[in-house]
């Protein structure tokens, strides 16, 4: 490896549960990193203000759009892309889901979405209210997932072609068979 340069640092991300070391600009974001360092074109760059929910991908389980996210502070975190969602050839249920029921149109925005369904339905099993849930007690546990909670949930990525119908059922459909099969491991 060359010299590093005063305003470039060495850094080590694990992605997808591979390990990259590169050197970087200290002001690269992880959506730069990601596909202009690494080849890992998945995560879409939108609006590159954080607005648009294109480039979201999860770090330690939680949503965030990478545009916003500088690559050296993503060091020693656990990132999934769009990449890492499936398991070989077997494609998660929102990925599943997604293809079922035409969650896409152009498909541009489809990554982000399916990353930001991800982390939505762990935060809804984990019971964070959103700004339409009706009883914000801890006690009251996750509320309904019904379609006003999703699409709430699901509000900072957009969708240019308009397929929202079709995400909301997707993401509905796929949160369904997570649950499922949670309450089939624990009997």
């Amino acid at each position: 490896m060359t010299p590093v340069p005063p305003t470039y640092s060495a850094i080590t991300l694990n992605i997808n549960g591979e390990k990259y070391t590169l050197p970087v600009d200290h002001r690269t974001t992880l959506l730069d990193a990601l596909r202009e360092h690494l080849d890992l074109t998945g995560t879409k760059k939108g609006c590159d203000q954080g607005q648009c929910g294109a480039c979201t991908l999860l770090i330690d389980g939680r949503r965030a759009v990478s545009c916003l996210q500088l690559a050296v502070a993503a060091e020693g975190r656990e990132i999934t892309t769009i990449e890492g969602v499936a398991e070989g050839e077997q494609l998660h249920p929102v990925q599943q889901a997604f293809l079922d029921l035409d969650g896409y149109q152009c498909g541009y925005c489809t990554p982000g979405q399916i990353c930001s369904a991800l982390g939505m339905i762990e935060e809804h099993a984990a019971g964070w209210p959103s700004a339409v849930t009706d009883d914000v007690r801890p006690e009251a546990g996750p509320p309904p997932l019904s379609a006003d909670e999703i699409r709430e949930r699901m509000s900072g990525n957009l969708c240019r072609c308009g397929a929202y119908v079709s995400i909301v059922q997707a993401v509905a459909q796929a949160a369904g068979a997570q649950t499922a099969e949670a309450e089939e491991a624990a009997a």
